[in-house]
């Protein structure tokens, strides 16, 4: 079992930059591929950028590649998203996810086993 909280959202405008962080519990970090993905209203939950266990594999949703970067400290049990040049397309709940079963993680949220509570960003135009 692993917990995991979010923070570092808010309320930005268009052109600013976030970092969210998701801090997870437990001894095993290391050993769970990470991901972020974000759920605007009235929307499904979509993919945004997952990070291997080791830190050396990332993958990124077109619509961020570029502009978000996904980077994780195994010895602080953390895992980040650096949001640039954020679009007010960019609001949403954010969520991070782990999955301990394999070392790469995906884009399919059903591959992931546990799940933050979110956070919210909130970009204006």
């Amino acid at each position: 079992q692993v917990q995991l909280v979010e923070s570092g959202g808010g309320l930005v405008q268009a052109g600013d930059s976030l970092r969210l962080s998701c801090a997870a519990s437990g001894r095993t970090f290391s050993s769970y591929a990470m991901a972020w993905f974000r759920q605007a209203p009235g929307k499904e939950r979509d993919f945004v950028a997952c990070i291997s266990r080791s830190g050396g594999s990332t993958d990124y949703a077109h619509s961020v590649k570029g502009r978000f970067f996904i980077s994780r400290d195994n010895a602080k049990n953390t895992v980040y998203l650096q949001m640039n040049s954020l679009k007010p397309e960019d609001t949403a709940v954010y969520y991070c996810a782990a999955d301990p079963t394999v070392a790469v993680g995906t884009n399919s949220e059903y591959e992931y086993d546990y799940w933050g509570q979110g956070t919210q960003v909130t970009v204006s135009s």
